[in-house]
């Protein structure tokens, strides 16, 4: 059932399932949270409270916001967390990667751990060498197109790319919902606020986090020629001792998505220690 929690600036739709810690997942740019439909059973099974959150602009979320930042999608994810009376554990994919990061550094007495999925955490630079990785160069034209043209068409052809390999047996279903929602007024534009947004932000306070961080790439996420040094270089900016890399071979920029097992496996492979301090 979806609730709805008023913020600064609009509305943030979320739902609720299962008993226990509490859990908040956050989904990337152009989604909803239908994107860990298959992540939440294990989770609630294995005892955990799970939120599962539009980001603002997304989902069942109002759609006109002031800002697309990192920071600002961090704020909503806090609001989420006060509200349902945590403290958690923030769970981001891409865009929100960034943002959980962030919320963990502004306020550590409610967030307890954070698991990134392919998150954008860092400044990025391209090098020459890395247009030569035929993976990279397609997802990133196609990223690009979308963005810059607003195109629902080019968004289709990135998700293609952002999945090597075999799709999902929902496959069809996930895209159909993905093009209705980009068609409501307002969705798009916060497709390309988010990406047009800098994860600079989110970079700065790699130091600053306190709890855990767990981070899982794909080996064949399109957004990065290497994924997995992307994915060492945001453990390495943490404090040391609080950082791990997870990768999952074959994987794309969706690994919640197309590894749903892997990934719970590897989160509550993760709390484990935390709930047993608990």
């Amino acid at each position: 059932m979806t609730e709805y929690l008023a913020v600064d600036g609009g509305t943030i739709a979320y739902e609720v399932t299962g008993a226990g810690p509490l859990i908040v997942l956050a989904h990337g740019m152009g989604d909803s949270r239908a994107a860990y439909r298959a992540v939440i059973p294990p989770l609630v099974a294995a005892g955990y409270r799970v939120a599962a959150v539009d980001l603002r602009g997304c989902g069942e979320s109002s759609a006109d916001w002031p800002e697309w930042s990192r920071t600002a999608l961090a704020g909503d994810l806090l609001a989420v967390v006060r509200h349902l009376g945590g403290p958690a554990v923030l769970v981001g994919h891409s865009v929100s990667g960034g943002a959980a990061t962030i919320a963990a550094a502004r306020e550590p007495s409610l967030v307890t751990a954070v698991v990134e999925l392919a998150p954008f955490t860092r400044e990025q630079s391209v090098r020459l060498a890395d247009l030569r990785v035929r993976r990279f160069r397609r997802g990133m034209i196609r990223l690009l197109g979308a963005g810059l043209f607003g195109s629902a068409r080019l968004w289709r052809s990135y998700l293609d790319v952002a999945y090597p390999g075999a799709k999902p047996a929902h496959w069809a279903e996930r895209l159909a919902r993905i093009d209705a929602l980009l068609r409501e007024p307002g969705r798009m534009n916060a497709l390309r606020g988010m990406g047009r947004s800098t994860p600079a932000d989110a970079g700065a306070r790699l130091a600053d986090v306190r709890c855990p961080v767990l981070v899982v790439m794909g080996t064949l996420d399109p957004d990065w020629a290497d994924p997995g040094a992307e994915g060492a270089a945001v453990v390495g900016a943490l404090p040391p001792g609080l950082g791990r890399l997870e990768l999952i071979e074959g994987a794309g920029h969706y690994p919640h998505d197309q590894f749903p097992d892997r990934v719970a496996s590897l989160v509550l492979a993760f709390l484990r220690p935390e709930a047993a301090r608990a």
